[in-house]
């Protein structure tokens, strides 16, 4: 297989994934109060939106290469 056909397959991988998957959430440990042996922190919880336009274009953009990477010569 060539590689632009790998890095459609790759990209329509990564499309479906974003299109199953709406938010990314993961935990971060934030510094409160730094005040020299004193050290507060906390946990906060961050969420990251994938849009749905995004995973379409990546599956439409590695279909296309793809197609491209089967089709081309050489």
């Amino acid at each position: 297989m060539k590689p632009i056909a790998i890095l459609g397959v790759l990209l329509i991988a990564l499309g479906v994934a974003g299109l199953v998957i709406a938010n990314v959430s993961f935990t971060e440990k934030k510094v409160i109060v730094d005040a020299g042996p004193l050290k507060i922190t906390a946990d906060q919880e961050r969420t990251i939106p994938i849009p749905t336009i995004a995973g379409i274009i990546a599956v439409a953009i590695g279909a296309g290469l793809l197609f491209y990477g089967r089709n081309a010569r050489g």
